[in-house]
């Protein structure tokens, strides 16, 4: 709500699922035009509960937009062998894995196993190189659009609906003047987000416990894709009182972003399942987005749709 004279708050509480109904009027209008229910299959090869919630969230969002869902969980033993089997099945549309499985670098192989037609979670190396190389489509035709991962591409979605990427500038560059602090710098979200934020024109600061990084186009965001320079001596003092937006993704419950570094009217979002940000932070946040989970599975339905889309492109190629 806005503050008045009897000092309320003059921060606006902005929830993922008010995002999300404008991003599902998008994708039931390309779900039309497809002509058939698009089928996800899940695979569940853990215990941990966070998963399990997510993809129960997944099937209920599914099925009450139009999409198949089909939750198959098995040992994780079998996993690999599961996928490849998906991989080559042409009911299926696309495929989600509940990470984490193993916990190591056997989960990343195990990323790569997914086919990247049906890479719906957009973590196939084809996918990610074209994120860092600023390339946005798969061929040279631009019939088929490359996939961004889903909780990266749900903060932009945010930050669009938010008005942060300023429409009077040309596709692309509509982050130029905008600092922002990503506080984590995971393989799977917090990099590929700062690098689509420099890559939209923003100076992105990137901060995990090694220092800070700061992704760039350059003076005048003049080049093709954003470069990354070490911040020598940084830490978040230093980034996070000079960002218009921060973003908080650290799984550590007793994490916090100290509201005495944020500059006054500062965006906030928290992308962990932990609460990153103090409990006063809207006496300086002009905005706050405490989750950002129901965006993320619409971004996910998003992604699935473009897979038919894309698949549809190549057979038309084809003809």
């Amino acid at each position: 709500m806005d503050g008045n004279a009897n000092g309320a708050s003059s921060c606006k509480v902005v929830l993922a699922s008010n995002v999300a109904k404008d991003l599902l009027v998008e994708v039931s209008q390309g779900l039309s035009k497809v002509g058939k229910a698009p089928l996800l299959v899940g695979f569940l090869a853990n215990k941990d509960p966070a998963a399990r919630k997510y993809a129960e969230w997944t099937d209920r969002t599914c099925h009450e937009n139009g999409f198949n869902f089909e939750l198959r969980e098995i040992d994780r033993e079998e996993l690999e062998s599961s996928i490849l089997a998906a991989n080559v099945d042409p009911a299926v549309d696309g495929i989600i894995v509940y990470y984490p499985i193993f916990g190591n670098r056997q989960d990343q192989y195990l990323q790569q196993c997914t086919d990247v037609s049906k890479d719906v979670e957009g973590l196939s190396h084809r996918y990610i190189f074209k994120l860092y190389h600023n390339e946005r489509f798969l061929d040279e035709r631009m019939t088929q659009k490359s996939l961004l991962p889903c909780t990266p591409l749900a903060v932009l979605k945010i930050l669009d609906y938010l008005r942060v990427y300023n429409s009077i500038l040309p596709y692309g560059n509509r982050l130029f003047g905008r600092s922002i602090t990503v506080i984590n710098r995971s393989e799977t979200v917090g990099r590929p987000l700062a690098a689509l934020l420099a890559n939209d024109g923003a100076c992105v600061y990137s901060v995990d416990v090694t220092g800070v990084q700061q992704f760039t186009r350059g003076t005048g965001i003049k080049k093709n894709k954003h470069e990354v320079v070490e911040k020598e001596g940084w830490g978040m003092q230093d980034c996070v009182p000079l960002s218009d937006v921060v973003i908080g993704g650290v799984p550590g419950e007793s994490f916090k972003i100290s509201t005495d570094l944020l500059r006054d009217g500062a965006v906030c979002i928290n992308f962990s399942t932990e609460k990153n940000f103090e409990t006063n932070v809207k006496d300086k946040a002009s905005i706050y987005v405490p989750a950002i989970g129901k965006v993320t599975i619409v971004v996910l339905l998003r992604n699935l749709l473009r897979l038919v889309q894309n698949k549809q492109a190549r057979t038309q190629q084809n003809a």
